[in-house]
């Protein structure tokens, strides 16, 4: 589980940009859309724990990832800090699509749907589920709001 969070190959199976940097405490990254006009934006590690924490700034906000031993497996948690709560209801389903494409990715399977047809599907039970006050903020500027993917 520890690459698929922090090597290039398989970030780019499931991470909503690429990610350039190194896995070290203090250590700037960097996070592009290639192929997109979007802008670039930076981050930082806050912690690296390997193969157990991994935690950065990614933007605005800071996603903190633990891997929990679970028999002989694993659990991955994921906890995203925002600074609007206006886009949690957004940001949860597209981290839901997202974790999604991981798991196809570590099972070596490809989704029966895009990342932004999932959004689509398990947005509405966000929103549902966080209440109006935690879905004030919609999709990505240029993405229709029932066909967004990815996370952040």
């Amino acid at each position: 589980m520890w690459r698929a969070i922090t090597e290039a190959e398989h970030l780019e199976a499931w991470f909503p940009q690429r990610v350039s940097g190194e896995w070290a405490v203090g250590a700037p990254l960097r996070f592009t859309d290639p192929g997109t006009d979007h802008p670039a934006f930076a981050g930082e590690v806050l912690a690296c724990e390997p193969p157990r924490l991994l935690e950065y700034r990614w933007g605005t906000d800071v996603l903190r990832f633990e891997i929990v031993p679970d028999g002989s497996g694993c659990t991955l948690v994921l906890l995203d800090t925002i600074d609007e709560l206006g886009k949690a209801a957004r940001d949860g389903a597209g981290w839901h699509a997202c974790l999604d494409v991981l798991g196809h990715h570590l099972n070596g399977s490809q989704p029966p749907w895009t990342p932004r047809e999932h959004w689509g599907d398990v947005h509405p039970e966000y929103l549902k589920r966080f209440g109006p006050e935690a879905s004030t903020i919609g999709p990505p500027q240029g993405a229709d709001a029932t066909t967004e993917g990815g996370g952040g």
